[in-house]
């Protein structure tokens, strides 16, 4: 039982912290979407999660963690991202598969084994999915140069740069359209009916706001030969 109850606070403490990341206001009805449990479940959850320390007390701002909800919650994230990593470059498991195995196992990892694999991948290059340990706002993202598929160019080169990774079903599909990390799109083109088309080295594909929201592309910069 103690095993079941410190899995679920780790997934509710880095659930908060990723949704704040990204921008979002973290209230109850957010953590059961993304977590698939009921609101009661959340808020016993919740004031568990207060009365042993981890979260303050709420305020306008929504959900807000304490020193040591942060830095358990940035464990488990660094976990699933070392875990990821392993899986992909270790074991060269696919990219639109590792995000649910990482969810299962970041729980198991011991201190030790963590160290060895921050030792062996470290915490700056981005996890399979073009990711870092922790999500980044829409604005961050821009800053590093890349856009939204929804709002990029029409007509323009990019190449994918990074996928939205909490739903697996997004992954699966863009993996069976041939859309993944390192995916080079060409003649992208808005249609009346909120729908985006493209050329990937598979073929042509369609896709609608939801997915293209959650599609990071970097234009593809010409060659310029040395003189």
């Amino acid at each position: 039982m103690t095993a079941e109850i410190t899995i679920s606070k780790e997934d509710y403490l880095k659930a908060i912290l990723e949704a704040d990341r990204e921008g979002h206001t973290v209230i109850p009805s957010l953590l059961a979407n993304w977590l698939d449990v009921s609101p009661p479940a959340v808020t016993k959850a919740v004031k568990r999660l207060k009365q042993d320390g981890y979260i303050a007390d709420q305020s306008s701002d929504g959900l807000r963690l304490t020193s040591k909800g942060k830095q358990t919650a940035y464990r488990t994230a660094l976990r699933h991202y070392l875990v990821e990593r392993m899986l992909s470059e270790v074991f060269g498991m696919e990219w639109h598969q590792i995000h649910a195995e990482a969810e299962r196992l970041e729980h198991a990892v011991s201190p030790a084994f963590e160290a060895k694999l921050l030792e062996k991948f470290g915490d700056r290059s981005d996890c399979p999915h073009g990711n870092g340990v922790l999500p980044e706002t829409s604005a961050e993202r821009r800053r590093r140069g890349t856009v939204a598929l929804s709002e990029a160019a029409e007509h323009a080169a990019y190449v994918v740069a990074s996928l939205y990774e909490r739903d697996p079903r997004l992954l699966e599909f863009l993996h069976k359209l041939g859309i993944g990390p390192g995916t080079e799109i060409q003649d992208l083109e808005r249609n009346y009916d909120d729908t985006w088309t493209f050329q990937t080295a598979n073929g042509p594909a369609t896709i609608g706001r939801s997915a293209a929201e959650r599609i990071w592309l970097r234009p593809v910069v010409p060659y310029q030969p040395e003189f």
